[in-house]
């Protein structure tokens, strides 16, 4: 039986477990990234690991996120990361650079390799055949230091491409449809490969936009082969060394088919406030709109720019309409300014901004009141954008320049005329925004520069005997991590200080939780299914972590929030029986009794006892041997210091 291309990558970097469906494996990690949202706290966490130099093939550090510089907090955290990046082995990509997982696919990633990052969009990698995951900053110090990272061994999805896109149908419209057909929960625990006769069709950029969204579908990851087409934007790139030809086995055999016909699409907008909710132009009917923002880490490279500036051409923005456009990268910004297309954008009307994540985390460019904001981006949570009441539709590029010009939603397919791009034979290189590390014989004269917004990672303990203390808080289904630790330029400056930032934990749900957390001094959360969906954000089991919550009880975790509570030393538990859901409110006192022996015991099924109503309510427990050691000795980093004396 021969072996996905999945299967061959992990197994060849398989350093702990067995390679067995459903177990946990420990894999060896090629490469890291990180950006400066996540960043601080996974370098604070490095240090007190107490490794002085990194171990993997290449590791670096991005400036991406809080490029907003309203005060001195994110300014400093720029320059402590610089500092550390410096001294500790790590290529430093200045603010300006561009955003991660833009560059980090033209000018890092490498088929074949192993990459986490801080970032949940990690995946973006797997366009040119990268097993690329997103994870939390624990994670990725821990493979920094030469650690493996742990995953379950995932069920493998093969989506079948035939086909060809049709004019004005892009890759954009290809991952809403797995996202329309799957949902937010469809990829989890699973990895989706691409495969088929299709595949040849999509240029690298286009594979990239759908691996960039497969954390929509919450997967592990996604992955395209690495083919010739790969082989020629590498060699653009002036990187052709790296290239190496890997595809699936002819049998190989998946745990699924999902087939997709590329002919037959249509363009597609993920409607308010998921991007599941996934509909055509038709069934949305007549939209005024009155913004659009153009960019992210999913649609920001220079063919979708380009296709944009066609679109724009000789042409003025709809006068209702605020039109925002983000190159992804400093490469892709110079190619546009080079060729002319950055003139015809600024023409047309377009505010242009830096190359950064911005509009996308909340950082700038919030809509008005009750806006309607079509995006390229990747996610439309409620009050992502910075505007509680805002309607974000998610959309391609294509989509969004056409009704940027109408005021209205706007099929592409009424343009006139076709627009093909052809990838450049050759990019624009110049990496003179890339510090390299000292020498080792340099580092230890390297000073680390701290700021007063940076502070400790939080002060853990081991899991206690017996975990008794009151609900602080009960929600619903799809709690996002935007939900649990909100983003935006007020809140993302906080970064690196946990106990500041704690303050708004929770806060879209309920505005009084912090106190409350903070006065019951400890507490569980109950929530409902797919718990802690969306970004890679550590801070939203940190800022719990430091506001006393001892264990979270839902109906089902998302993959990277889970092992972030963990990683925590946060007790993860799921109910048996949903319906047990209904049997606790907040502000009961619940009770798991013995609870340390029981997971010492490795005891998947525990008990706990609502004081308030004298309900018993059977819960699991699902810790496997490193994960329960990590929980009982209080979280990884405990761990890894234990493990490395």
């Amino acid at each position: 039986m021969g072996l996905t291309l999945t299967e061959k990558i992990l197994k060849a970097h398989v350093v702990d477990g067995e390679f067995v469906k459903g177990s946990e494996i420990g894999i060896r990690i090629d490469q890291t990234l990180t950006q400066d949202a996540t960043g601080t706290m996974a370098y604070l966490e490095f240090e007190a690991m107490g490794v002085p130099r990194v171990k993997t093939e290449r590791s670096v550090a991005y400036i991406d996120h809080n490029t907003l510089q309203s005060g001195f907090e994110n300014a400093d955290d720029h320059r402590f990361i610089g500092s550390v990046a410096k001294k500790h082995g790590i290529y430093f990509s200045r603010p300006g650079n561009g955003i991660c997982h833009q560059v980090h696919l033209e000018r890092f990633g490498a088929p074949g390799k192993t990459l986490i990052g801080s970032d949940s969009h990690t995946p973006t990698g797997g366009g040119i055949g990268m097993i690329a995951i997103g994870a939390g900053g624990l994670d990725v110090a821990v493979a920094m230091g030469g650690g493996a990272y742990y995953i379950t061994y995932p069920k493998i999805v093969k989506v079948e491409l035939t086909g060809k896109l049709s004019p004005w149908v892009s890759a954009k419209d290809v991952i809403l449809e797995v996202l329309r057909r799957l949902s937010v929960k469809g990829g989890v625990g699973k990895v989706i490969e691409y495969c088929g006769e299709g595949v040849k069709t999509l240029s690298v950029p286009e594979r990239a936009t759908i691996t960039n969204m497969g954390a929509e579908l919450g997967a592990t990851t996604s992955i395209f082969p690495s083919d010739e087409t790969t082989r020629e934007f590498l060699k653009a790139q002036k990187r052709e060394d790296v290239y190496v030809p890997l595809s699936a086995d002819p049998d190989a055999v998946y745990d699924e088919v999902v087939e997709i016909n590329l002919s037959e699409l249509v363009p597609l907008a993920a409607c308010p406030h998921s991007p599941d909710n996934v509909k055509t132009v038709e069934e949305i009917g007549e939209l005024k709109i009155d913004q659009v923002c153009i960019g992210s880490c999913t649609n920001s490279s220079l063919m979708d720019m380009m296709k944009v500036a066609h679109i724009l051409k000789g042409k003025t923005v709809h006068p209702d309409v605020s039109l925002s456009i983000a190159p992804g990268s400093k490469q892709v910004l110079n190619m546009l300014a080079q060729n002319g297309a950055l003139a015809v954008m600024i023409d047309a009307g377009a505010r242009i901004l830096e190359s950064a994540c911005g509009p996308c985390i909340g950082m700038g460019q919030s809509p008005n009141s009750k806006g309607v904001s079509l995006r390229t981006f990747n996610r439309n949570f409620e009050g992502r954008s910075g505007t509680k009441d805002g309607q974000i539709y998610l959309v391609s590029p294509e989509m969004a320049a056409a009704s940027a010009l109408t005021g209205y939603l706007t099929d592409p397919r009424t343009l006139e005329g076709t627009f093909e791009f052809t990838m450049p034979k050759e990019f624009v290189i110049n990496d003179n925004m890339v510090v390299p590390p000292a020498t080792e014989a340099e580092m230890d004269s390297v000073q680390i520069l701290r700021g007063p917004n940076i502070k400790p990672f939080p002060e853990t303990a081991p899991l206690s005997e017996t975990i008794e203390c009151g609900c602080s808080l009960k929600v619903g289904d799809n709690i996002t991590t935007d939900h649990i630790m909100p983003a935006g330029a007020k809140i993302l400056p906080l970064r690196s200080n946990i106990p500041a930032i704690s303050n708004y934990c929770f806060t879209v749900c309920d505005e009084a939780f912090p106190e409350r957390a903070k006065s019951m001094g400890k507490s569980i959360i109950v929530g409902g299914s797919n718990y802690g969906q969306g970004s890679s954000r550590e801070h939203a089991a940190l800022a719990p972590l430091y506001l006393g919550v001892k264990a979270v009880l839902v109906k089902s975790f998302a993959r990277i929030h889970r092992a972030n509570l963990i990683n925590a030393g946060i007790l993860p538990l799921t109910f048996v029986n949903e319906a047990d859901y209904e049997n606790i409110a907040q502000g009961d006192e619940l009770v798991i009794a013995d609870v340390r022996k029981a997971v010492t015991e490795g005891r998947t099924e525990l008990t706990v006892v609502n004081k308030t109503n004298g309900r018993e309510i059977p819960v699991l427990c699902e810790l496997t041997g490193r994960t329960k050691d990590i929980v009982l000795a209080g979280g990884l980093l405990d761990y890894t210091r234990e493990s490395l004396k």
